[in-house]
């Protein structure tokens, strides 16, 4: 069965236990019932809110910056969950991330919240829960309303809310303003939660780690030559040959230069260093679907135009002599295509030169000078100019044509055919001669502030970086790893270095912390903002459009308060139900 599957059967058995247990009336006073979900309700620490509410015009102005900032948020909410349910309606393809499983909040059911991870990320959710309600009931004594309760809901031993009850009448009586920053409150303790948690991420803790030396190994792809030497994910490349290596980029230049087989020297996750002999030979790693070269991802190289190839460098050579090459592969299979950049011709310099409009062409030469992949073709343009006249080598359904295109201008000031959809590699065909899926290590690291490749330039570009590691596979297809942490086998890719050495592996799990945290709350505040009730948004929309239409020399305000709310609440509804389901319903 399913990781689901159990799970369900774990709560339906949770819940009747629950039911024998009510019914029997062994549960505290305190404990409450709703379903498989229970509530535990305290009276405890009105004292201290009452206490920490008592610079009351503070508290005011604090709030008052969450209601602007609530507004904007329930805005720009409004209009991504439409347009992302229009997009669902006309890309009816279901991808991960709209999954329903990858809805709910559970490691191990939701695919990008890995169980390795699961008490950082119920750590981040009660600390987002605790804060957000917290400060729910600070602003209740701040605006003088009173609190009946305060408590935590639970599925089991997992928090999946927290919840502050204000005495009804007592939330009645207060002015407008004051339910609106009280309602405003939780998603700006949410949204501030993150700012510490990110800045502390950012600075001191993803400052103090460092990429261990080494290229390093995410896995190995099936059969290839890497995984019958048994290098496996989490194993780091030191040397080659002998020769040390620090990263990704070395191994390739080592690696180009060197002939046939090859012996490395890998470390692995417990320190401990091996020499393996490899074999390598020439596999397709990546292949764009349905491309004009008939190979797929798995398929390997023998020959190429009858000379044997076993690396990827002696590959590269073979199909740079002809712009249309036969290959041979392990099956003793043949194929002949165009070896160059694949692309698809758009409305532009291109097209009105005679290339077919709307299709795809193998780029194979610019003005005589040969074009192997899109790399190849992308340093060529960027030295020529706008206006300059070239002569395009191009093939198109197999055919090579020669068109004469003068250049258009790139964005970025240099020659532009009218190209679009580049695909990587040569033909759309990525190549290995080794069978390694490299992990970013240092890409993650910079992401987070560390000393790694690219990053943001901002503080709020990082915040948004964060946000989309976990899922960073569906958002950019190039980097093949989503990120859930400094956890398992990636933990052997860093190092600790600095005043934070003495800490170790405690280092990451700081990390952890501080990275689900900040994540969660982030994403309950944007929740939360959403405009629709039993939301904080909801709440928000409702007394500031009660606070528009008052102002509205019309009768029935109460009726077109409603009508607003209703109807916003609705499309909200119906956004999110086409987001998570249309997709499966329209395949």
């Amino acid at each position: 069965m399913s990781t689901l599957t159990w799970v369900l059967v774990g709560v339906a058995i949770y819940w009747a236990a629950l039911l024998s247990f009510r019914n029997r009336g062994l549960l505290p006073s305190y404990v409450g019932t709703q379903g498989p979900i229970i509530t535990l309700h305290t009276k405890r620490g009105r004292i201290l809110l009452d206490r920490l509410s008592q610079p009351k015009r503070f508290w005011r102005a604090f709030s008052n910056v969450g209601v602007g900032l609530a507004l904007v948020v329930m805005v720009l909410s409004f209009v991504f969950v439409l347009f992302a349910a229009i997009s669902a309606l006309y890309t009816p393809e279901q991808t991960a991330v709209t999954e329903p499983r990858n809805v709910v909040v559970i490691p191990g059911v939701n695919d990008f919240l890995p169980l390795s991870v699961a008490p950082e990320i119920v750590f981040g959710l009660l600390v987002a829960l605790v804060v957000h309600e917290g400060a729910h009931g600070l602003l209740c004594r701040v605006e003088d309303i009173d609190i009946e309760s305060m408590g935590v809901a639970m599925l089991a031993i997992i928090p999946i809310g927290a919840f502050v009850e204000p005495e009804y009448e007592s939330q009645e009586k207060a002015d407008r303003g004051g339910k609106t920053r009280m309602f405003a409150a939780g998603v700006t303790a949410n949204f501030l939660v993150t700012i510490i948690a990110f800045a502390l991420l950012f600075g001191p803790v993803a400052g103090a780690i460092t990429v261990a030396p080494g290229a390093a190994v995410g896995g190995a792809f099936p059969d290839s030559p890497a995984e019958e030497a048994g290098i496996t994910e989490g194993d780091r490349i030191v040397a080659v040959d002998g020769e040390a290596i620090t990263d990704e980029a070395e191994l390739n230049d080592v690696l180009s230069g060197a002939d046939g087989g090859v012996a490395l020297t890998i470390e692995d996750g417990d320190g401990e260093e091996r020499e393996v002999a490899v074999d390598r030979e020439v596999s397709v790693a990546e292949a764009v679907e349905d491309g004009p070269s008939g190979l797929e991802a798995g398929d390997s190289i023998v020959s190429v135009d009858g000379g044997a190839v076993t690396t990827e460098s002696e590959f590269r050579e073979a199909v740079a002599e002809e712009s249309v090459t036969t290959v041979e592969t392990a099956d003793a299979e043949e194929h002949t295509f165009a070896a160059g950049a694949l692309s698809t011709v758009t409305d532009g310099p291109g097209s009105e030169a005679g290339m077919p409009e709307g299709e795809q062409v193998v780029i194979t030469a610019v003005d005589g000078e040969r074009v192997v992949d899109s790399e190849e073709l992308t340093a060529i343009l960027q030295g020529t100019e706008p206006g300059q006249t070239v002569e395009i080598e191009a093939a198109v359904d197999g055919e090579v044509e020669s068109y004469t295109v003068e250049l258009g201008e790139h964005p970025e000031g240099y020659g532009m055919i009218g190209i679009n959809n580049i695909q990587p590699g040569v033909t759309g065909l990525v190549f290995d001669d080794l069978g390694i899926q490299s992990y970013p290590a240092s890409t993650f690291l910079g992401l987070l502030g560390g000393d790694g490749d690219g990053g943001a330039s901002t503080f709020v570009g990082a915040i948004g970086f964060a946000l989309m590691l976990p899922i960073i596979s569906i958002v950019d297809p190039t980097v093949p790893f989503n990120f859930a942490g400094f956890t398992g086998f990636v933990t052997n890719f860093y190092v600790v270095e600095g005043a934070l050495a003495p800490l170790s592996g405690g280092v990451f799990l700081l990390a952890n912390l501080l990275f689900w945290t900040g994540w969660i709350n982030l994403n309950l505040g944007f929740f939360n903002c959403i405009p629709a009730f039993p939301l904080d948004g909801g709440h928000i929309l409702r007394s500031s459009t009660e606070a528009i239409v008052s102002r509205l020399p019309i009768e029935g305000s109460y009726e077109l308060t409603k009508t607003v709310t209703i109807s916003v609440g609705l499309a909200m509804l119906m956004g999110l139900l086409v987001m998570i389901f249309g997709q499966g319903l329209l395949v």
